[in-house]
Protein backbone atom coordinates (compact mmCIF):
# COMPACT_ATOMS: atom_id res chain seq x y z
CA UNK A 1 0.00 0.00 0.00
CA UNK A 2 2.83 2.37 0.79
CA UNK A 3 4.25 1.50 -2.38
CA UNK A 4 0.87 2.65 -4.51
CA UNK A 5 1.07 5.91 -2.32
CA UNK A 6 4.65 6.55 -3.54
CA UNK A 7 3.85 5.95 -7.17
CA UNK A 8 0.28 8.22 -7.23
CA UNK A 9 2.08 11.00 -5.77
CA UNK A 10 5.30 10.63 -8.32
CA UNK A 11 2.31 11.07 -10.93
CA UNK A 12 0.68 13.58 -9.43
CA UNK A 13 4.08 15.73 -8.85
CA UNK A 14 3.77 18.64 -11.44
CA UNK A 15 7.52 19.00 -12.03
CA UNK A 16 7.86 15.40 -13.48
CA UNK A 17 4.95 16.43 -16.43
CA UNK A 18 7.62 17.79 -18.37
CA UNK A 19 10.09 14.89 -18.33
CA UNK A 20 10.17 12.99 -21.39
CA UNK A 21 8.84 9.65 -21.95
CA UNK A 22 11.33 6.96 -22.73
CA UNK A 23 9.70 4.12 -25.01
CA UNK A 24 12.81 2.37 -25.62
CA UNK A 25 16.75 1.95 -24.14
CA UNK A 26 19.27 2.40 -26.81
CA UNK A 27 20.92 -0.56 -26.79
CA UNK A 28 16.96 -1.25 -27.83
CA UNK A 29 17.55 0.62 -30.63
CA UNK A 30 20.87 -0.89 -31.88
CA UNK A 31 19.11 -4.70 -31.55
CA UNK A 32 16.40 -3.20 -33.77
CA UNK A 33 18.77 -1.18 -36.41
CA UNK A 34 20.82 -4.75 -36.59
CA UNK A 35 18.26 -6.21 -37.25
CA UNK A 36 16.46 -4.36 -40.12
CA UNK A 37 20.06 -4.17 -41.89
CA UNK A 38 20.35 -8.05 -41.58
CA UNK A 39 17.12 -8.72 -43.03
CA UNK A 40 17.39 -6.52 -45.80
CA UNK A 41 20.70 -8.08 -46.85
CA UNK A 42 18.99 -11.34 -46.66
CA UNK A 43 16.57 -10.46 -49.35
CA UNK A 44 18.64 -8.99 -51.62
CA UNK A 45 21.01 -12.00 -51.60
CA UNK A 46 18.04 -14.30 -52.06
CA UNK A 47 16.86 -12.37 -55.05
CA UNK A 48 20.26 -11.84 -56.55
CA UNK A 49 22.85 -14.06 -54.75
CA UNK A 50 23.59 -17.42 -56.15
CA UNK A 51 25.00 -20.78 -54.41
CA UNK A 52 27.93 -22.28 -55.25
CA UNK A 53 28.00 -26.14 -55.42
CA UNK A 54 30.71 -28.45 -56.96
CA UNK A 55 30.51 -32.50 -57.88
CA UNK A 56 33.74 -34.91 -56.96
CA UNK A 57 34.02 -37.88 -59.41
CA UNK A 58 37.28 -40.21 -60.00
CA UNK A 59 39.73 -38.83 -62.35
CA UNK A 60 43.25 -39.89 -64.42
CA UNK A 61 46.05 -37.68 -66.23
CA UNK A 62 46.88 -38.25 -69.44
CA UNK A 63 47.79 -37.31 -72.71
CA UNK A 64 45.05 -35.34 -74.97
CA UNK A 65 44.45 -37.98 -77.18
CA UNK A 66 44.58 -41.48 -74.97
CA UNK A 67 45.42 -44.58 -75.15
CA UNK A 68 44.64 -48.09 -77.16
CA UNK A 69 44.97 -51.50 -76.83
CA UNK A 70 47.37 -53.02 -79.68
CA UNK A 71 46.30 -56.56 -80.21
CA UNK A 72 47.82 -59.64 -81.81
CA UNK A 73 46.69 -60.21 -85.46
CA UNK A 74 47.38 -63.56 -85.38
CA UNK A 75 48.10 -66.80 -83.56
CA UNK A 76 51.24 -68.66 -82.23
CA UNK A 77 54.03 -68.67 -79.87
CA UNK A 78 55.82 -64.92 -78.73
CA UNK A 79 59.34 -65.48 -79.43
CA UNK A 80 60.81 -62.08 -78.79
CA UNK A 81 59.62 -59.04 -76.96
CA UNK A 82 61.01 -56.14 -78.85
CA UNK A 83 59.73 -53.48 -77.00
CA UNK A 84 60.16 -51.86 -73.65
CA UNK A 85 57.67 -50.48 -70.92
CA UNK A 86 57.88 -46.63 -70.77
CA UNK A 87 59.79 -46.53 -74.49
CA UNK A 88 58.29 -43.98 -76.92
CA UNK A 89 57.68 -45.93 -80.40
CA UNK A 90 56.69 -43.91 -83.79
CA UNK A 91 53.87 -45.39 -85.69
CA UNK A 92 54.49 -49.16 -87.78
CA UNK A 93 57.25 -49.88 -84.93
CA UNK A 94 58.07 -53.46 -83.90
CA UNK A 95 56.73 -54.82 -80.33
CA UNK A 96 57.12 -58.49 -80.85
CA UNK A 97 57.39 -61.27 -82.63
CA UNK A 98 55.05 -64.37 -82.87
CA UNK A 99 55.87 -67.58 -84.87
CA UNK A 100 52.90 -68.88 -86.62
CA UNK A 101 52.10 -72.06 -88.83
CA UNK A 102 52.94 -69.86 -91.89
CA UNK A 103 56.21 -68.31 -90.47
CA UNK A 104 57.32 -65.47 -87.90
CA UNK A 105 55.09 -62.22 -88.01
CA UNK A 106 55.54 -58.68 -85.99
CA UNK A 107 53.17 -57.22 -84.12
CA UNK A 108 53.58 -53.35 -84.20
CA UNK A 109 52.35 -50.50 -82.86
CA UNK A 110 49.28 -48.97 -84.87
CA UNK A 111 49.85 -45.20 -83.88
CA UNK A 112 53.37 -43.23 -82.60
CA UNK A 113 53.16 -43.48 -78.68
CA UNK A 114 54.31 -44.68 -75.41
CA UNK A 115 54.50 -48.47 -74.23
CA UNK A 116 52.73 -48.03 -71.01
CA UNK A 117 52.29 -51.40 -70.88
CA UNK A 118 53.34 -55.19 -72.35
CA UNK A 119 51.02 -58.60 -71.94
CA UNK A 120 53.26 -60.58 -73.21
CA UNK A 121 55.90 -62.81 -72.85
CA UNK A 122 58.28 -64.77 -74.75
CA UNK A 123 57.28 -68.48 -75.24
CA UNK A 124 53.46 -67.57 -74.22
CA UNK A 125 50.91 -69.05 -76.92
CA UNK A 126 48.45 -66.17 -77.66
CA UNK A 127 45.30 -66.12 -79.61
CA UNK A 128 44.17 -64.00 -82.87
CA UNK A 129 42.87 -60.49 -80.96
CA UNK A 130 45.02 -61.38 -78.12
CA UNK A 131 45.91 -58.08 -75.73
CA UNK A 132 49.47 -57.63 -75.88
CA UNK A 133 50.14 -54.27 -75.42
CA UNK A 134 48.72 -50.78 -74.31
CA UNK A 135 50.42 -47.81 -75.76
CA UNK A 136 49.61 -44.46 -74.87
CA UNK A 137 49.12 -41.73 -78.07
CA UNK A 138 51.75 -39.23 -77.69
CA UNK A 139 53.86 -37.52 -80.08
CA UNK A 140 56.81 -36.17 -77.40
CA UNK A 141 58.10 -35.64 -73.98
CA UNK A 142 56.53 -31.88 -73.77
CA UNK A 143 52.84 -32.82 -74.62
CA UNK A 144 50.76 -31.76 -71.94
CA UNK A 145 49.08 -33.11 -69.37
CA UNK A 146 45.33 -33.65 -68.86
CA UNK A 147 43.15 -34.96 -66.80
CA UNK A 148 39.64 -37.00 -67.60
CA UNK A 149 37.20 -36.86 -64.78
CA UNK A 150 34.07 -39.19 -64.52
CA UNK A 151 31.47 -37.40 -63.16
CA UNK A 152 27.89 -38.97 -62.97
CA UNK A 153 25.66 -38.76 -66.03
CA UNK A 154 22.66 -36.62 -64.00
CA UNK A 155 25.74 -33.66 -63.69
CA UNK A 156 26.70 -33.48 -66.87
CA UNK A 157 24.30 -30.80 -67.73
CA UNK A 158 25.42 -28.16 -64.69
CA UNK A 159 29.01 -28.13 -65.94
CA UNK A 160 29.78 -24.84 -67.24
CA UNK A 161 32.18 -24.32 -69.86
CA UNK A 162 35.71 -23.42 -68.56
CA UNK A 163 34.35 -24.31 -65.23
CA UNK A 164 37.42 -24.64 -62.20
CA UNK A 165 38.09 -28.19 -61.10
CA UNK A 166 40.70 -28.92 -58.25
CA UNK A 167 42.64 -32.07 -58.81
CA UNK A 168 43.49 -34.04 -55.74
CA UNK A 169 46.34 -36.59 -57.34
CA UNK A 170 47.11 -39.77 -55.62
CA UNK A 171 51.04 -39.45 -56.27
CA UNK A 172 50.98 -35.86 -54.02
CA UNK A 173 50.95 -35.15 -50.07
CA UNK A 174 47.78 -32.79 -50.17
CA UNK A 175 48.45 -31.75 -47.00
CA UNK A 176 51.94 -30.58 -47.98
CA UNK A 177 51.26 -29.60 -51.52
CA UNK A 178 47.83 -29.27 -51.87
CA UNK A 179 45.81 -29.66 -54.93
CA UNK A 180 46.70 -29.26 -58.85
CA UNK A 181 44.41 -26.59 -60.54
CA UNK A 182 42.52 -26.56 -63.91
CA UNK A 183 39.40 -26.07 -66.20
CA UNK A 184 37.19 -27.44 -67.85
CA UNK A 185 37.69 -28.00 -71.67
CA UNK A 186 34.93 -30.13 -72.82
CA UNK A 187 32.21 -32.78 -71.87
CA UNK A 188 31.33 -35.14 -73.59
CA UNK A 189 27.39 -35.13 -73.03
CA UNK A 190 26.55 -39.10 -73.87
CA UNK A 191 27.50 -41.34 -70.88
CA UNK A 192 30.66 -43.95 -71.63
CA UNK A 193 30.59 -47.59 -71.32
CA UNK A 194 33.29 -49.95 -69.70
CA UNK A 195 34.51 -50.63 -72.87
CA UNK A 196 34.50 -46.95 -74.25
CA UNK A 197 36.91 -45.92 -71.58
CA UNK A 198 39.11 -48.74 -71.75
CA UNK A 199 39.27 -48.24 -75.46
CA UNK A 200 40.57 -44.88 -74.18
CA UNK A 201 42.96 -45.45 -71.44
CA UNK A 202 43.90 -48.63 -72.92
CA UNK A 203 43.18 -50.79 -69.16
CA UNK A 204 40.34 -52.93 -69.21
CA UNK A 205 40.68 -52.87 -65.27
CA UNK A 206 40.00 -48.75 -65.14
CA UNK A 207 37.38 -49.01 -67.54
CA UNK A 208 35.42 -51.56 -64.71
CA UNK A 209 36.72 -49.47 -61.97
CA UNK A 210 35.22 -46.00 -63.50
CA UNK A 211 31.98 -47.53 -64.26
CA UNK A 212 31.06 -49.44 -61.04
CA UNK A 213 28.37 -46.85 -60.06
CA UNK A 214 26.75 -46.85 -63.71
CA UNK A 215 28.03 -45.07 -66.88
CA UNK A 216 29.70 -41.67 -66.30
CA UNK A 217 30.40 -38.71 -68.71
CA UNK A 218 33.94 -37.79 -69.45
CA UNK A 219 34.91 -34.34 -68.81
CA UNK A 220 38.16 -33.26 -69.94
CA UNK A 221 40.27 -30.73 -67.79
CA UNK A 222 43.00 -28.62 -69.00
CA UNK A 223 45.64 -28.62 -66.23
CA UNK A 224 46.65 -24.68 -65.95
CA UNK A 225 50.34 -23.91 -66.69
CA UNK A 226 53.14 -22.27 -65.15
CA UNK A 227 57.19 -22.16 -65.42
CA UNK A 228 57.07 -21.39 -60.78
CA UNK A 229 56.76 -25.04 -60.63
CA UNK A 230 58.85 -28.08 -61.22
CA UNK A 231 56.07 -30.07 -62.76
CA UNK A 232 54.85 -26.98 -65.02
CA UNK A 233 51.53 -26.74 -63.45
CA UNK A 234 49.58 -24.42 -60.92
CA UNK A 235 48.80 -25.88 -57.63
CA UNK A 236 47.07 -23.95 -54.72
CA UNK A 237 50.61 -24.25 -52.92
CA UNK A 238 52.89 -21.82 -54.18
CA UNK A 239 55.49 -24.01 -55.23
CA UNK A 240 53.86 -27.49 -55.52
CA UNK A 241 55.54 -30.87 -55.30
CA UNK A 242 59.34 -31.31 -56.28
CA UNK A 243 58.54 -34.00 -59.31
CA UNK A 244 57.07 -33.75 -62.22
CA UNK A 245 53.64 -35.37 -63.12
CA UNK A 246 53.35 -38.81 -64.99
CA UNK A 247 50.28 -39.65 -67.59
CA UNK A 248 47.57 -42.73 -66.44
CA UNK A 249 48.31 -41.23 -62.22
CA UNK A 250 45.21 -41.65 -60.80
CA UNK A 251 43.50 -38.78 -59.16
CA UNK A 252 39.99 -37.09 -57.72
CA UNK A 253 38.45 -33.80 -59.37
CA UNK A 254 36.18 -31.52 -58.02
CA UNK A 255 34.48 -29.17 -60.09
CA UNK A 256 32.80 -26.63 -59.34
CA UNK A 257 28.66 -26.65 -60.64
CA UNK A 258 26.55 -23.55 -62.57
CA UNK A 259 25.78 -21.40 -59.65
CA UNK A 260 22.03 -21.54 -58.36
CA UNK A 261 20.03 -19.21 -57.18
CA UNK A 262 18.67 -19.49 -53.60
CA UNK A 263 15.21 -18.59 -54.05
CA UNK A 264 14.52 -22.08 -56.17
CA UNK A 265 14.51 -23.25 -53.14
CA UNK A 266 13.69 -20.77 -50.39
CA UNK A 267 10.18 -20.56 -52.54
CA UNK A 268 7.85 -23.37 -52.10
Amino acid sequence: MQFRQQALAKLQSPEELDLPVRFARPQGWLVLSVTLVVMAAASVWAVTGSVASTVSAPAILTHGQGSYILQSPVAGQVTAVVAEEGQRLPAKSPVLKVRTADGETVVRTVAAGRVTALAATIGQIISTGANVAAVEKVAGARDPLYATVYVPAENAASIPDKAPVDLTVSSVPTQEYGVLRGHVKSVDRAAQSARQIAAFLGDNQLGEQFTKDGRPVAVLVKLDRTSSTKSGYKWSSADGPPFGLTSMTLASGSIRLADERPVDWLLP
